[in-house]
């Protein structure tokens, strides 16, 4: 099921304690959508662990950002240093959180690396760290934490990717879109793989962000070959494509909160939370694309006898 909002339906168990409340682990909370993220999913009952490389360090201090409201009484947000580019790391973490509490409910994909810049001034070095930030730390986790999701036969994925995943294709923003859509292939393949053991899928896919974005994120190393396309007849192509953006995110349009969403499909019953959630204005079609690739995917698995993978489910 796909769904493009603005505002998913609010239904929140407010008391810390509350048989609902699940025990969480987001990545890449340093950054703003880790950072709201955290902070709804505390505020709304939940235990939430925190990923980062140093419990102690800057990147803790990241996620103290999210503002007083994670300082009340009873909000139970838990710092736990694990580098999810090390497998060790990520296995000593999860297997900490299965101590404490016997169970693991909900794991929140959001690391990430942002670059910008023409994909050939790349280093394959570069897309190797790339794709081990934004697909290969999701696979760590995964491979750490789902035996013990299996064991419970019940359980929550959630995947940030993008909409330059899927929508159209916008100059110099190759490596990174190419980054996004791996994990978006492997967020769908997880979920028909997982499915019959009661393990839910969401993938949620934030509109294209402002120019400041892309300007502030990594930039090729090879700056030799990146002068020769800021020289040659791709001089313009940045500029035109930032001036571009600008012009669409200076539109009127709802602002975006992912992490309130999430909270919202966290706290949904079982079985009712969709598959994907878009954000904002369909600007570059990626919501289109996706409701076609969505059609297409549940007829096949129809045609071939596998129409119950489509849901998840229940394990008694």
């Amino acid at each position: 099921m796909d769904r493009i909002v603005t505002e998913l339906p609010r239904k929140r168990w407010n008391a810390i304690g509350d048989r609902m409340s699940k025990v969480i682990v987001v990545t890449g909370a340093a950054n703003s959508i880790g950072r709201s993220t955290c902070r709804e999913l505390a505020l709304a009952g939940h235990r939430v662990y925190v990923s980062t490389r140093d419990a102690n360090g800057q990147n803790a201090h990241g996620f103290e950002a999210t503002g007083a409201e994670t300082d009340k009484p009873g909000i139970d947000v838990r710092t736990l240093a694990f580098d999810v580019g090390s497998e060790a790391s990520v296995n000593a973490a999860i297997e900490t959180i299965v101590a404490e509490n016997d169970r693991l409910d909900v794991i929140v994909h959001n690391a990430r690396q942002v670059v910008y810049g023409p994909t050939e001034a790349f280093t394959p070095e570069q897309l190797a760290e790339l794709y081990d930030i934004n697909v290969l730390s999701a696979q760590r986790l995964n491979r750490a934490a789902l035996p013990q999701l299996r064991k419970q036969g019940q359980g929550l994925l959630i995947w940030i990717t993008s909409s330059c995943a899927r929508g159209g294709a916008v100059p110099f923003l190759g490596s990174y879109a190419s980054s996004k859509a791996a994990m978006d292939a492997l967020a769908l393949g997880y979920a028909g793989e997982l499915a019959r053991w009661g393990i839910e899928t969401s993938i949620f896919v934030p509109s294209a962000l402002g120019p400041g974005h892309y300007v502030r994120s990594g930039r090729p190393t090879d700056t030799i070959r990146a002068e020769e396309y800021a020289d040659g007849p791709t001089a313009n192509l940045s500029e035109i494509a930032l001036s571009g953006v600008a012009q669409l995110s200076q539109k009127d349009r709802t602002p975006q909160d992912v992490g309130r969403a999430i909270a919202d499909v966290v706290d949904m019953p079982f079985g009712q939370r969709p598959l994907r959630v878009h954000f904002g204005p369909d600007d570059d079609g990626a919501a289109a694309v996706d409701a076609t690739a969505n059609r297409a995917r549940t007829e096949l698995l129809r045609r071939i006898g596998l129409e119950d993978i489509l849901a998840p489910t229940v394990i008694t």
